[in-house]
């Protein structure tokens, strides 16, 4: 049994042995040396099934790290697929797709509704609404007219259009964000566990002390070499006890102890270095929608003019606007349903991508559309004007209600926060963030109403990816930043903070990849509970090397003044990696509050 376990660790002892020559070649003892010093000194002392167990944890911590780069690699490169990689030609429109790739500049390609955008470029003809979440993250689908820019990645609405080629595939704003992530990650330096800064003077003190103790006979005056082998068996007895087993382990155990009981609860970790960073963060910055925000739009006030009630001015837009499947008609008919109002019916109607929606009601001619759409037909009066530019500047999207030719009134609409968001501001401020920012595509009133109600510090609004990423690096001036997303348009920004939270469930596959760190629930105050985590698991990295080196230490001045034998350093030795062990195991038991009780307490701590 000795010979398989000999072979075990000799096997698994030589890729790092390896990593260590070419480390030592560069003048540094890394974890590699450490571990293979460990294994040597117990392989020398008999002890083969420590050297095997030492090597096996080693070898899942290294595969550990290997399988979260590929998964990294692998999340880059599937962010090209949200594009469709063949796209219609205008001038052969019932000919067969022909590859993006091959479309040069110029050429102009054709889009039904429904589909995805498979380049960039500018609207020639058609009127539709384009759902850009993919890109901005805005939260309702915006209007496109001839002369506007689409992107590649974004979903076509209601109608067909006509698209004039801007950029080659390869320069695509969805292009430009897969480089973005791969220069992120390539600027970001790589944390070294704890363990790897005491690498550099503790296993060279060590030898050291143990060769001095070795040759006290032949360098101290008047001390008899006859007493030469009790003063070698010394410094065997200090290498024994100063074999780096409990270091190697105390961080590995540790950390995989705080990642599983993260993953029970719902948080997915993508390595102690993510998580010992989470723990020094003091900026946190927010994407608005599907983030802070439940992502959906709902019906925020009904303003009537005067003369009219609201529930009339809800009535008529809901006869029209269920026979439209756009987010904001989904959102009058629910508003109408909740208060329970009798819509009448509604005949002829008819949807005109970007404009509104029309038609007979009651005898009367009722149009709801935008207040472009309403400008455009020459209804705006000046009191309805003064309407909109109020409840835009509350930060919400008007719809007008128009009822043969004159306004009746608009209904406002608008994203919802979410009710966890300001509890988990308050509780991030508690734990010592002292930045909190809102990065978005949306538009500044939208955004500023929300950082209002969920108590941010910042705004920064109608925001590309690339300039998400410019302020990242921008809030690294006031500390560590975490970047807090949920789509494709956040995973450079994911990318280019020190640490990337994810919302899982709403979150874009890439994006879920990207980041570090993934809230798989979907459950927003776990962040919070998460940098706790990484805060308690650095306390407890930082206990176990104190363990460790505390009772080597004794043991060194024990075998210095002759009392420590050659079974006791084994001992201390081993014992060192069971109470290293044990204590890295608590982590285990770290307290996840549930919702309810996390909601409420902090509620009230806020307040």
């Amino acid at each position: 049994m000795d010979w398989v376990l000999i072979a075990l660790s000799v096997a698994g002892a030589v890729p790092p042995a390896q990593r260590a020559l070419t480390a030592a070649g560069r003048g540094r003892l890394d974890i590699n040396g450490l571990m293979v010093l460990a294994v040597l000194g117990a392989l020398a002392i008999g002890e083969y099934t420590e050297s095997a167990t030492v090597v096996a944890l080693f070898g899942v911590a290294q595969w550990m790290e290997l399988r979260t780069v590929r998964r990294a690699r692998m999340a880059i490169r599937s962010l090209l697929d949200v594009a469709p990689d063949v796209v219609r030609l205008d001038d052969n429109p019932d000919g067969p797709p022909v590859p993006v790739a091959e479309v040069s500049v110029g050429t102009c390609v054709r889009i039904l509704p429904g589909e995805r955008i498979p380049v960039d470029g500018i609207l020639v003809r058609g009127d539709t609404d384009v759902n850009q979440a993919p890109i901005t993250g805005e939260s309702t689908p915006v209007d496109r007219h001839a002369g506007d820019d689409v992107f590649a990645g974004t979903i076509n609405g209601h109608g067909a259009m006509v698209v004039r080629v801007t950029r080659p595939q390869a320069q695509t704003l969805l292009a430009r964000m897969v480089h973005l992530i791969e220069d992120a990650q390539a600027r970001r330096a790589p944390v070294q566990q704890f363990i790897d800064r005491f690498a550099q003077w503790y296993t060279p003190a060590i030898v050291a002390v143990a060769a001095g103790l070795a040759l006290v006979p032949w360098i101290w005056p008047g001390i008899d070499r006859s007493a030469s082998d009790t003063w070698l068996y010394r410094g065997l007895v200090t290498l024994v006890v100063g074999c780096p087993c409990a270091l190697v382990i105390a961080t590995p155990v540790s950390l995989m102890s705080a990642l599983a009981s993260a993953a029970r609860h719902g948080v997915l970790i993508k390595g102690g270095a993510a998580l010992e960073r989470l723990a020094g963060v003091r900026v946190v910055a927010f994407d608005k929608t599907g983030t802070l925000t439940h992502g959906e739009v709902v019906v925020r006030s009904v303003v009537p003019m005067p003369g009219v009630s609201a529930d009339e001015v809800l009535r008529l837009a809901a006869a029209v606007e269920r026979y439209s499947d756009h987010p904001i008609a989904r959102a009058v008919v629910a508003a109408a349903r909740a208060q329970a109002l009798a819509v009448p019916e509604a005949h002829g109607v008819r949807v005109a991508p970007g404009l509104g929606v029309s038609g007979a009601v009651d005898g009367q001619q009722v149009h709801c559309g935008s207040p472009r759409s309403v400008m455009q037909q020459g209804w705006m009066t000046p009191d309805a004007q003064v309407c909109v530019d109020g409840l835009v500047a509350a930060g919400t999207s008007p719809m007008i209600v128009v009822c043969d030719g004159r306004v009746r009134g608009a209904v406002a609409v608008a994203d919802r926060a979410r009710a966890s968001a300001a509890v988990t501001v308050a509780a991030l401020r508690q734990l010592g963030v002292h930045t909190t920012v809102m990065l978005t595509g949306d538009h500044a009133p939208a955004a500023e109403a929300i950082a209002r109600e969920v108590g941010l510090d910042r705004v920064e609004a109608s925001l590309l990816p690339a300039d998400k990423v410019r302020y990242i690096e921008h809030l690294r001036q006031d500390g560590p930043v975490a970047m807090v997303g949920d789509g494709i348009n956040d995973a450079p920004a994911l990318a280019a903070a020190d640490v990337g939270v994810v919302m899982g469930v709403m979150g874009s596959g890439a994006a879920v990849e990207t980041a570090d760190i993934a809230l798989m629930t979907d459950d927003l105050p776990r962040l919070a509970a998460t940098v706790r985590l990484g805060r308690a698991t650095l306390t407890n990295i930082r206990g176990n090397v104190a363990i460790a080196l505390g009772l080597k230490l004794a043991f060194v001045v024990a075998a210095a003044l002759g009392v420590a034998t050659l079974w006791m350093a084994m001992l201390a030795d081993t014992g060192a990696s069971v109470i290293v062990v044990a204590h890295a195991l608590r982590l285990r038991g770290f307290q996840w509050p549930d919702s309810a009780s996390r909601v409420s307490t902090q509620a009230s701590m806020a307040a």
